[in-house]
């Protein structure tokens, strides 16, 4: 079967994957109305594209934090690549680095720092970080990171408990035997997914403890889970070099906006002052659009990346990434932008309801 759209990488995730690792990736909290709502806010923004403005050559290079990239779509950090691939992060870490995209590696890797980084040397890479009880290991995380040459410490902050998906308690999720939190290993008694361990997160976390991780670092700090200006505002006050707009994939605070939406108010309160990305609900080279449109400087996708390690490992992920990348470039020229600077909020109008 050819693959011509993200949602061809879904319905062969959802065929071929074990079920219990479909409904983990698949999972939204309580009812999945953020979850779902990510995707079908899109469908509420509409162009205005512009006509005879010759798009002859096209640029739709961008940069994030200084780095250039070949185009400003990315691979959010999502946990457990094994459940997907038998290579799992070692997989994704390459098809990033052949696509020269960033891949934002997650705190809960089926593959080691030090394996993620070796497989893909030289690859634009941001280490996720949850912020544990034990903060010795969250400190030994970072500096690992760093030592690494990892560019960006991505700091999540809406999950200080682990929101209610449904799915994964009745299946009783846990990693099968054969796989581990390998960046965990020998850091807790605990090292298989089980329900409690996200009680290893720390609760505690607030505002200031930006400042600590920005004495144990030299790394940009980037935080991820903004939704509202006034925390906009505080992510700037305290110092952070972007902004990630996202509600985990609908997988925490049901009920929440979808990201597309929250953005608009995020990009207002920065001012230009920090960098401002999204995740969540991005199936399309127009949603790229759209989401740039509105301030992103970069989208970056989870559960697409995840269907695309199910069809074919690395080769299968860069396929998902190529697809987005020639939808991407045909919008934008479709739209009337030649480059990524002419993309702007006069691009797009939202629905009258």
């Amino acid at each position: 079967m050819a693959m011509v759209c993200l949602s061809d990488f879904e319905e062969y995730a959802k065929k071929y994957l074990p079920k219990t690792a479909w409904d983990f990736f698949a999972a939204g909290a309580d009812d999945c109305s953020t979850r779902d709502e990510n995707i079908l806010a899109y469908k509420r923004i509409h162009f205005r594209p512009r006509m005879l403005r010759d798009v002859s050559m096209m640029d739709i290079r961008t940069k994030l934090l200084g780095t250039e990239i070949s185009f400003p779509v990315g691979i959010a950090p999502t946990g457990f690549h094994q459940l997907a691939w038998p290579d799992g992060e070692k997989s994704t870490a390459r098809a990033a680095k052949a696509m020269n995209i960033c891949y934002i590696a997650s705190t809960y890797s089926t593959c080691t720092l030090e394996e993620i980084s070796t497989a893909a040397p030289g690859g634009l890479q941001w280490f996720q970080l949850y912020i544990h009880r034990n903060r010795a290991v969250s400190q030994q995380l970072v500096q690992r990171a760093e030592a690494l040459g990892f560019q960006g410490l991505v700091l999540t902050a809406d999950l200080p408990y682990t929101g209610k998906r449904r799915d994964d308690v009745r299946n009783g999720f846990r990693l099968p035997p054969h796989m581990k939190l390998k960046n965990l290993e020998g850091a807790f008694e605990v090292c298989k997914m089980s329900p409690s361990f996200h009680s290893l997160i720390d609760p505690s976390v607030t505002w200031d403890d930006i400042y600590w991780l920005r004495s144990l670092t030299h790394l940009p700090i980037i935080i991820k889970g903004i939704l509202t200006k006034e925390d906009a505002e505080l992510a700037v006050r305290h110092g952070v070099q972007g902004i990630i707009v996202s509600n985990h994939g609908g997988r925490q605070l049901d009920g929440g906006p979808a990201t597309i939406d929250a953005l608009v108010e995020v990009v207002e309160a920065v001012q230009g002052r920090v960098e401002v990305y999204l995740d969540g609900g991005i199936r399309k080279g127009s949603d790229v659009l759209k989401a740039l449109a509105l301030g992103a400087k970069c989208v970056f996708i989870g559960r697409p990346a995840l269907w695309g390690l199910a069809y074919k490992g690395e080769e299968g992920l860069r396929e998902v990434l190529r697809i987005l990348q020639d939808e991407f470039r045909l919008s934008m020229a479709l739209a009337g932008c030649a480059s990524v600077s002419e993309i702007g909020r006069h691009l797009v109008q939202f629905s009258k309801l």
